[in-house]
């Protein structure tokens, strides 16, 4: 019984976090909020890819742009900011495919 109160214990504090970044504003003003914004950000691009690319190959590019931006950010693994490093990096990745698209089609910048 003991394990389950701290665990609940310990998932209490990151639930708040978590409904108190979502109601903020991006880009936020702290470190959950701009977390926050960046995983929509990366949300929103990478269903913008779903419509683009089959599903095996959104699968492989996922994989392939994680590998590359953990990679980048090595030297700040240990950091808060890791993570939104490694989102924002993905989210860059997954902007330059669409915009590569676009191009190929002849679409103009939205």
């Amino acid at each position: 019984m003991k394990p389950l109160v701290l665990m609940a214990m310990l998932l209490v504090p990151w639930c708040c976090i978590s409904a108190q970044a979502q109601t903020g504003v991006c880009p936020g003003n702290t470190t959950a909020e701009m977390r926050n914004c960046a995983e929509q950000a990366v949300n929103t691009s990478t269903t913008e890819l779903r419509r683009k690319l089959p599903s095996h190959g959104l699968g492989l590019w996922q994989r392939t742009t994680r590998s590359v931006c953990q990679h980048a950010y090595q030297s700040y693994k240990d950091g808060s900011i890791y993570p939104q490093l490694v989102v924002g990096c993905e989210n860059n990745l997954n902007r330059a495919l669409l915009e590569e698209f676009r191009s190929l089609a002849g679409e103009s910048e939205r």
